[in-house]
């Protein structure tokens, strides 16, 4: 007879550590689509104070 302390660990199931993977590789596809979506934005924005800087700048030179 064994006594709990004697006990060996039972081992994980494969069905359960392959959902524990399928979890880590959503999260790690999501984490990824959001800081790949924050640097489109910022970079988006960017751009477009760069066009209207520039338009200005044109209309600027142009009208003065």
């Amino acid at each position: 007879m064994q006594s709990e302390l004697e006990r060996r660990p039972e081992r994980t199931p494969i069905l359960k550590k392959a959902g524990a993977g399928l979890v880590l590789i959503v999260a790690a596809a999501l984490a990824i689509h959001l800081v790949l979506s924050v640097a489109a934005a910022v970079f988006w924005t960017v751009i477009t104070i760069a066009v209207v800087v520039a338009v200005l700048w044109a209309l600027k030179t142009l009208i003065w």
